[in-house]
């Protein structure tokens, strides 16, 4: 799978993948479920988090009417997080494992006229601000920073419309936002077309406030991804995540990692994506070239269906499964190396199902465990109330060992026929294709071998007529897993910006921070 012939260092060699969600609310402002809950959800499934509770408006539309249950929920929650903040901060000091579960402090801030920003602090302290406007945030921030008190201020759905929440490229600066929030619960602001779109009441993207248009207006900054969920699950997912590269799990290098923009942008599988040019590696600003040598390598967390890249706003090269090719003898592979997705759920609409599951294997090894946990899915408060001593944490891996994990997990009855609330969990194994992979569910014992199950997906139900039911999805081929790509680009270029974007068959996507040029 090349083009040309070259070799180039990898720069990715000394970092490692980690994963996150750096934007998401609970019941410590306006949403649902205690800090405790999401704490102990983001634990389950990420390595680093900021729980980013509601702190102000400055610019919040007059009263009327049809808005003053907004404007209500607002301030409520406003008032909620001003009086919790002391002991929120106690709360993730407790919580925090420095090098292994990484907390920063945040806080979010709306602004119809420039968009929002959600705060992080990098150290576990700091305050509230409650700026008059970005300008004066800026200041604030500026001013901490000479204190020895750093932070980041992310946009975020920044597609909305300009004036209704959406970013105004105009008054963006680098300063604060190394990177930019390219999808969440909200939809994806890739382009005014993308595979993720708004839905939401506060209405559609706008191309003016796009991500391709801040690229075009030549500004520089990566891609996050967070969830922007609203009920106590940081890194629910299908919502959003961020993917980051750093030398290892400490605040320290996770933060160098977040400015440096060595981000790649997920929707919800852990898709490892290492894109570099000339030796730079993604998020990185490099001298114009007469030539540039690309480096693409991507492991999915499913098939991977395509992988774009995109050149200047366009799409420059997209390579798809014609361009792969399996390996010689590999029907008769004796060991396969691929990934088991077990999915949970289904049944009638506005009922759950708690399942007791475990998932295993009879021969070869478990290499990894990748929970693929829900939160529930709900954004305003006034969409649902949360019950006295109701819990928020419902989903977690009980135990696990070198062939089989025992985990339980609530499922909801999809709300609609295109909205899917299902739970899951994926497990990267080396195993013989005849063996079998089993689980037991509810009581229910059901098994395949790998082999029919890299044929197809398998499903089955608890019992007959809008039941519960679970699917394993097919085990793909280790060649669907991992495409590596090198290329090279000579038509000439002076400023620029390249980055990869990445589907997989199960429709889960990735977006590689940008390499920028500039002469």
């Amino acid at each position: 799978m090349q083009e040309g012939d070259m070799a180039v260092s990898d720069p990715f060699s000394s970092w490692r993948s980690l994963y996150g969600d750096l934007h998401n609310h609970c019941g410590i402002s306006y949403g649902h479920g205690s800090l405790e809950d999401a704490l102990a959800n983001a634990r389950e499934q990420l390595d680093f988090v900021s729980i980013t509770g509601h702190a102000h408006w400055p610019d919040m539309p007059e009263p009327e009417p049809r808005i003053q249950y907004i404007i209500d929920f607002h301030e409520e929650g406003f008032a909620r997080l001003k009086q919790v903040w002391p002991a929120m901060m106690e709360t993730l000091r407790r919580h925090n494992e420095e090098g292994r579960f990484v907390i920063f402090p945040g806080f979010e801030v709306h602004s119809c006229a420039s968009g929002d920003r959600n705060m992080l602090y990098k150290d576990l302290e700091g305050e509230i601000l409650y700026p008059r406007d970005l300008d004066d945030l800026h200041a604030q921030l500026r001013a901490l920073r000479l204190a020895g008190k750093d932070s980041i201020a992310q946009p975020h759905h920044v597609g909305y419309l300009k004036g209704t929440r959406g970013i105004d490229w105009s008054t963006f600066s680098p300063e604060f936002a190394p990177f930019v929030e390219m999808l969440s619960m909200h939809g994806c602001s890739e382009d005014s077309e993308s595979p993720r779109p708004f839905l939401h009441s506060m209405g559609p993207s706008d191309a003016g406030s796009t991500i391709a248009e801040g690229l075009r207006l030549g500004h520089v900054f990566g891609f996050s991804g967070g969830t922007d969920h609203h009920s106590g699950h940081p890194g629910s997912y299908g919502h959003g995540r961020t993917a980051l590269w750093a030398a290892d799990g400490t605040r320290e290098a996770i933060w160098e990692a977040l400015y440096a923009r060595r981000l790649v942008a997920l929707t919800g599988d852990r898709i490892e994506l290492k894109f570099s040019i000339n030796g730079a590696p993604l998020g990185s600003v490099i001298p114009a070239a007469a030539r540039r040598d690309l480096r693409i390598d991507v492991a999915g967390g499913a098939a991977i269906d395509a992988v774009d890249v995109i050149r200047n706003g366009r799409l420059w090269r997209r390579f798809s499964q014609l361009d792969v090719s399996p390996p010689a003898g590999s029907e008769r592979r004796e060991m396969v190396r691929t990934k088991i997705h077990l999915e949970l759920g289904w049944g009638a609409k506005h009922r759950s199902c708690l399942w007791q599951a475990e998932l295993g294997i009879d021969a070869g090894k478990i290499l990894a465990v990748e929970p693929r946990f829900r939160g529930l899915e709900v954004v305003a408060p006034s969409e649902r109330t949360t019950e006295a001593g109701e819990r928020f944490f419902n989903s977690r891996v009980l135990e696990r060992n070198e062939r089989a994990v025992r985990f339980e997990t609530l499922s909801q009855g999809n709300p609609t026929n295109s909205t899917c609330t299902t739970q899951g969990l994926c497990l990267e194994v080396e195993m013989p294709p005849e063996a079998q992979v089993w689980a037991v569910l509810n009581g229910v014992r059901v098994s395949h071998s790998l082999g029919t199950l890299m044929q197809g997906a398998r499903s089955g139900c608890l019992s007959h007529t809008d039941a519960p039911c679970w699917r394993f999805h097919r085990a793909p081929q280790p060649e669907q897993l991992r495409w590596t790509f090198d290329l090279q680009d000579e038509e000439p270029m002076e400023d620029g910006t390249y980055y990869v974007r990445v589907r997989q068959a199960n429709d889960q996507w990735a977006w590689s921070s940008p390499i920028f040029l500039r002469s």
